[in-house]
């Protein structure tokens, strides 16, 4: 097959990059040692047009339109001649994207077109309890509306998105994202730093960090030796403030020197950081999936995870990690003081947890199945 994704979020080598970079680059290799062809259009923020070759997949990086009100115009149009010149030189199966990237693209009836749901508007306003935008609402109802099929990352995902938008009665399939099992090895159990607490992942107010910091403090009572890294870029509010600096004006400077901020890292380094967690602990508000916790137990680490959204899906609590109400810190506390009374067990939970990452994640079987979906779609 040729399957040419839409997505800004490609990565390139050593680049800092979130999820859909992450899934596009486990994904996207997966298909070429599979002897498929993979092209990837990116619209950039800087930069000129260029068409480079990266590990196989053919990226073809366009520059963003300055056409004042009129540049999202401008963007489909030059994506949609893209897609069009490359069907005509090596014919296109399929073409994918996220949940607004095909609203105001001219569909070619020769090929076959899928969204993949990582979380698009709808999805998200109703997580966060904030109203839908009229603008971006209208584009994803258009979007879905051009859509031949569909493929959710987790069942919550699916179920969340399907009560508030409509997929016209096209295919729907859960399909979980890959891990890639290579990168995210075997911890070696020396490695461990004892008391060590890792959290990757945004520093902002949805990705639960404000309720970890709070929790702390709690847990220090009976475990003084607990000290958590924090791995992932900041968060800005609207008039520019850090949210770390926040979090440094919200909580005692005692409570603070139990927190170690390190900023954003790359994707690459973040096994080294797994490995010398004690617990990894994502309190997360809201996701899709979250690649973070499937990543740790993947590893063999001990994984404190939400309850909510597609948390349940990932991990069965008590057995191959935990599961945390997001937004209480004494839940949060409760969960890693009964982790730590449980030391002796914490390499059993960690085998148990990466049985549970090979049996939901594992790449080719994840590849294998997203294959199948584009061959239904294609024969529909």
């Amino acid at each position: 097959m040729h399957i040419c994704f839409l997505s800004q979020e490609f990565p390139r080598k050593g680049a800092i990059y979130g999820g859909i970079g992450t899934f596009l680059s486990t994904f996207t290799s997966q298909l070429i040692r599979g002897g498929h062809q993979v092209t990837v259009i990116s619209i950039t923020y800087k930069g000129e047009f260029s068409i480079e070759n990266l590990n196989g997949v053919t990226l073809y990086s366009v520059p963003r339109s300055n056409l004042k009100f009129l540049n999202w115009w401008r963007n489909y149009r030059e994506i949609e001649k893209i897609i069009n010149e490359i069907n005509q030189k090596t014919p296109l199966d399929i073409v994918e994207g996220s949940e607004l990237n095909f609203a105001f693209l001219r569909k070619n009836p020769t090929i076959k077109y899928i969204i993949r749901l990582h979380g698009g508007h709808h999805f998200f306003a109703e997580g966060e309890n904030r109203e839908i935008d009229r603008w971006k609402g209208f584009q994803e109802k258009r979007s879905f509306s051009k859509a031949d099929g569909f493929i959710a990352v987790s069942e919550y995902v699916k179920k969340h998105t399907e009560k508030l938008l409509s997929f016209n009665g096209k295919p729907v399939e859960i399909i979980n994202y890959p891990i890639p099992l290579d990168k995210f090895y075997k911890a070696e159990s020396s490695k461990t730093v004892k008391g060590k607490l890792v959290f990757a992942g945004t520093t902002c107010e949805k990705k639960g960090i404000r309720q970890l910091i709070a929790a702390l403090p709690i847990a220090a009572k009976k475990y003084p030796e607990l000290h958590l890294e924090v791995y992932g870029r900041d968060w800005l509010f609207q008039d520019g403030k850090s949210y770390v600096s926040y979090l440094k004006e919200t909580f005692p400077a005692e409570i603070m020197e139990k927190v170690t901020f390190h900023g954003p890292v790359s994707h690459d380094d973040l096994p080294g950081f797994y490995e010398q967690a004690e617990i990894c602990v994502f309190p997360s508000h809201m996701e899709t999936q979250g690649l973070v916790a499937p990543e740790a137990m993947a590893m063999g680490k001990p994984v404190i995870f939400s309850k909510t959204g597609p948390g349940p899906e990932t991990i069965d609590h008590g057995i191959n990690g935990w599961l945390c109400d997001p937004h209480n810190p004494e839940d949060i506390a409760g969960l890693i003081v009964e982790a730590m009374n449980r030391r002796e067990e914490l390499p059993k939970i960690g085998v148990a947890a990466r049985a549970k990452v090979y049996s939901k994640f594992e790449p080719e079987l994840i590849t294998k199945r997203n294959l199948e979906f584009f061959q239904k779609i294609l024969n529909s």
